[in-house]
């Protein structure tokens, strides 16, 4: 089978959008910044689609589960394993910027910072409270919940869609297909509309280059240094250790996703591969039904970048200000923080916004030193997303297993690469997940 030239596959051609959009923002500051709307408008693109294609996922899945028990055992464990692994990252977050000391020596005066660039952020923290959270999970109407693309929103009725068929039986398996074509159908358009992925990371890059310059990253270059390095060191040794206790190889499936790596680099967006993620955990070989509920579950509650970056960002304003924290200060902390991680899900901005709102509840630490953060946040922000996605990619195939929903022989085809002619297959054999699609979907660069 001949292969397909590199230049016309995903992977080159985001990675050369990348390249030039950063350097386009560099050489025309001005220029840049406009590409923004190419980012942006990719990003909405995207998540215009995000709603639809949770709730077909979900309801397929729990509509062709054996028993509505299993629904909620795939549930519990998936809850458990996001909050000891994001926990985890905390705990790590911590220590590494208690050891390397970013904010010591700055001298920076977080009073005197431009208390108006972060209002937006604290007005909004003070709105963040665990009811409102809770509440924020019910929508007001079906409707509502999908014309504002709340991910808990939508994935709470589709469960309960999903639930109401699995209780129907054969009276509603007609309805169960017309949704799992409709499943197929939106993904056609994902297809489609990546072809604009390069595009897209071009803007985004461009933006980020153009708008707050190579200059930002100097000041604050210790606190990025560790949040990037500390993020990978999370993937290399927790996820890394995680992935092989699974039975499968870290860096193979990394080289899977790593389009979908890069897109999220040129975006910052992790959301903007959120329907790819879940079509490519079911051709890994993962149940459909387990993949509903995990995916967007996780992009809620499993956010491991954001939780080291929330401990850093933390224990440097404290390190700026001048704050002695003491052991005690540093376990209160660590605990507030076990709350208010949770909460980033439920507004907008929310890994600003949450570190608003815990650097609100500890009076020693002025807010207004955020203003310190908001000219680098937008690069930290591309490594906190792409350790989000790698988290939740690692947590779906470690739950598959867990719940004996993963084939095991599948995912370690796929990931060979190996998925050439021989993979021209039918579609899985009686016994395997629930999957649209073959195994040679995906192989490595070369569906695009």
């Amino acid at each position: 089978m001949r292969r397909q030239r590199i230049y016309r596959s995903l992977y080159f051609q985001v990675l050369v959008g990348i390249a030039a959009g950063a350097l386009f923002g560099y050489l025309s500051p001005a220029h840049g910044a406009a590409m923004r709307p190419l980012g942006d408008g990719f990003i909405k693109l995207i998540k215009m689609l995000i709603a639809p294609i949770v709730f077909s996922t979900v309801v397929v899945g729990i509509a062709q589960m054996g028993a509505m028990k299993d629904v909620g055992r795939i549930g519990l464990r998936a809850l458990v394993y996001f909050e000891v692994v994001s926990t985890l990252a905390l705990v790590i977050g911590l220590v590494v910027a208690t050891v390397m000391q970013p904010g010591s020596g700055l001298m920076i005066n977080p009073q005197a910072a431009d208390v108006q660039s972060v209002a937006a952020y604290t007005t909004a923290s003070q709105k963040l409270t665990t009811v409102d959270f809770l509440m924020n999970i019910i929508p007001n109407t079906v409707v509502d919940a999908f014309a504002r693309g709340e991910i808990l929103q939508v994935l709470l009725f589709s469960m309960l869609f999903g639930l109401a068929l699995l209780r129907g039986g054969e009276r509603v398996k007609p309805l169960v297909a017309l949704i799992s074509q409709l499943s197929q159908a939106l993904f056609g358009v994902i297809e489609m509309l990546m072809r604009l992925a390069p595009i897209g990371a071009f803007g985004g890059m461009a933006f980020t280059v153009g708008r707050y310059g190579i200059g930002t990253l100097i000041s604050l270059g210790q606190l990025m240094a560790g949040v990037y390095l500390t993020c990978a060191l999370f993937v290399v040794v927790v996820l890394g250790l995680i992935t092989r206790a699974a039975g499968l190889s870290l860096w193979r499936l990394l080289r899977y996703i790593r389009e979908e790596i890069l897109i999220v680099a040129g975006t910052a967006s992790s959301e903007s591969v959120l329907p790819r993620i879940i079509e490519k955990m079911e051709n890994l070989g993962c149940r459909k039904s387990v993949v509903g509920l995990v995916i967007p579950t996780g992009y809620s509650f499993n956010l491991d970048g954001t939780a080291i970056y929330m401990t850093m960002a933390t224990i440097f304003m404290a390190q700026v200000s001048g704050v002695h924290l003491s052991v005690g200060d540093t376990l209160s902390i660590l605990a507030l923080l076990l709350v208010t991680s949770k909460g980033a899900a439920a507004v907008t901005g929310g890994g600003f916004i949450t570190l608003a709102a815990t650097l609100a509840a500890i009076p020693a630490i002025p807010v207004a030193g955020l203003a310190l953060l908001v000219g680098v946040d937008r690069f930290m922000s591309e490594v906190r997303a792409i350790t989000n996605l790698i988290g939740n990619t690692v947590a779906t195939v470690v739950i598959a297993r867990w719940d004996g929903a993963l084939d095991l022989e599948r995912a370690r085809f796929v990931l060979s690469g190996s998925v050439e002619a021989d993979a021209q297959a039918a579609p899985a054999q009686p016994g395997q997940p629930d999957s649209i699609f073959v195994a040679s979907t995906y192989a490595p660069s070369e569906r695009y």
